[in-house]
């Protein structure tokens, strides 16, 4: 039965749809704790201190970036199925195992297990829907799976909500076994994709994969193509992840709302602009690009414009029409931007070796984002959050002038022959 469902035309899309729920949960697993900040400091008051709180959320990202480019390099060579699986296992297991903590340094520790755990996800599955997904369809099939990173992090906007009720120990416990037993149901139905370029069946010794390996990083870090995109990647993800990590914050005291509240409305608005974003992108992208190579590109520079009058008004407001009108216009331009940063690599990187760079551009992203985070809760004990927001629209505006000036694609989606060719 399984064998047959991976041979039907519809096959690529049903690997999107059983990853879209994984991608929920990564960001959901990892989103709730922003919010659940007040019920947890009743039992561990370290959490009461914005900056230990900073600290707390930083150290997922600097575990995650730092386990990226490894992750990548993995993806490249072994199965990525079997990558997928036990990353939503091991990750599951560790959001239960939140929920039994006691202590600032047990939280501590386990969200940098999570940041390990989660950082072997995406490179594997974007790389896998990408291969599935070529031509016209590619910039939408990542489209839909990041709306489950979206919905995800709107849900996650509800564990102050559902903690209130219940326990944020009861939180924690659900969502990590729901992880647990999707993991098991997961590896009876997706399949890696034939014909993949690195044959897991086909081992090699060990002196064999570092030469790869590092060949594989040279032809990477040769191509300026390549080094734009880590930029362009990481300067938006200065404002991205403050906005994940800190708009709930942000919310509660400029609107003086009870955070069993702002945070909802916070991530809810993020997410849920970014999820129509996202489809808007990649409906486009993939209209675009196959009348203009520079499509994808075009359309990318689109939504991060719409983040620039976004972080002004997240800044500077003070009303909740403003700083409502501001997240969802952040989210929708965001949302347009994430959806293409696969795709756009694709056009300057060989299946091989697309794991590898989509790890290395997540490692350069997320270290701005846990630098900012950081920054953020020192900012949050002084008063002078929103001014920050409203200082990195400069490095989003350096990102669009470097994309269009610099990114000549000379295909829809590179392989082994076009590089090859040149």
């Amino acid at each position: 039965m399984i064998a047959k469902l991976s041979e039907k035309k519809s096959y690529p899309w049903i690997v999107v749809g059983l990853l879209w729920f994984v991608a929920l949960l990564n960001y959901l697993d990892r989103q709730m704790l922003s919010t659940m900040k007040p019920a947890m400091m009743l039992d561990i008051p370290e959490l009461a201190k914005a900056e230990n709180f900073g600290r707390l959320m930083a150290i997922f990202l600097w575990i995650y970036a730092l386990m990226s480019p490894i992750s990548g390099i993995i993806a490249d060579r072994m199965n990525r199925k079997n990558m997928i699986v036990c990353s939503l296992f091991v990750w599951s297991g560790v959001t239960m195992a939140m929920g039994y903590a006691t202590t600032f340094n047990q939280i501590y520790v386990l969200r940098a297990v999570m940041g390990v755990s989660e950082a072997f996800y995406i490179p594997a599955a974007l790389s896998l829907i990408a291969d599935y997904h070529q031509g016209n369809t590619r910039s939408f099939a990542i489209a839909i799976h990041t709306t489950g990173i979206y919905l995800g992090q709107a849900l996650g906007g509800f564990g102050a909500t559902v903690s209130e009720h219940f326990s944020w120990h009861f939180t924690f416990h659900s969502v990590g076994l729901i992880g647990v037993i999707y993991s098991i149901v997961l590896i009876f139905f997706i399949k890696e994709k034939k014909g993949y370029v690195h044959d897991p069946s086909q081992k090699l010794s060990m002196g064999t994969e570092f030469r790869q390996m590092f060949k594989g990083l040279g032809i990477l870090f040769g191509n300026i193509s390549f080094w734009v995109l880590l930029f362009y990647f990481s300067a938006p993800s200065l404002p991205g992840w403050a906005a994940k990590n800190w708009l709930p914050t942000l919310f509660s005291e400029t609107l003086h709302l009870d955070m069993s509240l702002a945070g909802p409305m916070a991530t809810v608005t993020i997410a849920m602009s970014s999820f129509v974003g996202v489809l808007i992108g990649g409906f486009i992208s993939d209209k675009w690009v196959m009348k203009n190579l520079k499509g994808r590109i075009y359309t990318s520079v689109i939504g991060l414009t719409l983040t620039i009058p976004a972080l002004f008004l997240l800044g500077n407001g003070t009303s909740l029409e403003a700083i409502l009108t501001g997240g969802m216009l952040f989210g929708l331009g965001f949302g347009v931007f994430d959806t293409n940063n696969m795709p756009i690599l694709c056009q300057f990187v060989s299946p091989r070796y697309r794991a590898t760079g989509y790890g290395i551009m997540n490692l350069v992203g997320i270290s701005a984002g846990a630098v900012i985070t950081e920054f953020l809760g020192k900012a949050a004990d002084s008063g002078g959050m929103g001014h920050i927001f409203v200082l990195l629209t400069i490095v989003v505006v350096v990102a669009i002038i470097l994309q269009l000036v610099t990114l000549h694609p000379k295909t829809v989606n590179m392989t082994e022959n076009s590089i090859k060719s040149e």
